[in-house]
């Protein structure tokens, strides 16, 4: 393997910082991550030339958390709170300008890389077009370099690049959800120019855990599940190799959001995703989101 695919790949992950400001993942034990680790896995991250920080003012004490660290060599992504108090342009501007600013304040730093709509229902209300609005004011004012929208569906893209060409969307990803590829939503949005992130991965860490602790809400899809880890099996692979190296070698993909709570795991991840190993996902995928879109599961 070659030194440039290597540097593609270290660049390619970027780490995600959920779990170091809540104790987050249906698969997570360990609890939110320590201030001294967080150092170590930045330290690690530098060493490594992984630069793409993910976090959000909803991420618990995330933003304040990195805030402690020395942040000069990444390019630091954050989200907005929920904008449902918004009702016309003045406060949409109003609103978005004080939240970036706090988010300003807790990371330490005097920009961001990029800055979404943490939630897309906010972009796809009547308010939509006022909020584009603030955030190109954000742009112009330095305060962040990419402007954009956190999405889970092809339909949302579609509604929303009818108005608004958003300079970076974050998309979920994984062995069971391929639909934003096989739909050829992400295919699209790089032919118009959009930075694609990859998150959920590890689909908050189901696809990471033994069938054994799978919890007894996935029993449909319990099947899939079962031939996931044949599959591992099938072409050696650890769980957490397979699934990074299903989506780094996306092409569609520029960057691949890696939510880590140890030195290990993030060093694993990156030694993944350096791994030529291209895992066969065919027939792995599921299209019922009541599996696959985290945010409606019921677990107890």
């Amino acid at each position: 393997m070659n030194n440039d695919h290597m540097q593609f790949s270290n660049q390619k992950i970027g780490l995600g910082s959920v779990q170091w400001g809540l104790p987050y993942g249906v698969s997570n034990k360990s609890g939110q991550t320590s201030d001294i680790e967080i150092s170590s896995i930045l330290n690690s991250a530098r060493r490594h030339g992984v630069n793409v920080i993910d976090t959000a003012c909803l991420y618990g004490a995330s933003e304040k958390n990195l805030g402690k660290q020395d942040l000069s060599a990444f390019q630091i992504v954050s989200k907005t709170p929920f904008c449902t108090s918004i009702t016309d342009a003045k406060s949409a501007h109003n609103f978005l300008n004080s939240a970036i600013r706090q988010s300003l304040t807790k990371l330490q730093v005097s920009k961001l890389y990029g800055y979404m709509v943490h939630r897309v229902d906010d972009l796809l209300g009547p308010q939509g077009p006022q909020i584009v609005k603030a955030l190109l004011q954000l742009k112009e004012k330095g305060l962040v370099d990419k402007i954009g929208v956190s999405v889970y569906k092809k339909e949302h893209l579609d509604s929303i690049t009818a108005f608004f060409t958003p300079d970076l969307i974050q998309v979920p990803i994984n062995v069971l959800d391929q639909r934003l590829i096989k739909n050829g939503a992400l295919k699209k949005m790089k032919d118009i120019g959009v930075e694609v992130h990859a998150r959920s991965i590890y689909l908050q860490g189901l696809l990471l855990m033994p069938l054994s602790q799978v919890p007894e809400y996935f029993g449909p899809v319990m099947p899939l599940l079962k031939h996931w880890h044949h599959r591992l099996k099938e072409q050696n692979l650890s769980p957490a190799q397979a699934a990074i190296s299903f989506v780094c070698n996306m092409t569609e993909i520029d960057k691949v959001i890696v939510g880590v709570e140890t030195t290990q795991q993030f060093e694993d991840a990156v030694r993944f995703s350096q791994h030529s190993t291209l895992f066969d996902a065919s027939g792995l995928d599921c299209d019922d989101p009541a599996f696959i879109d985290p945010s409606i599961w019921k677990l107890k």
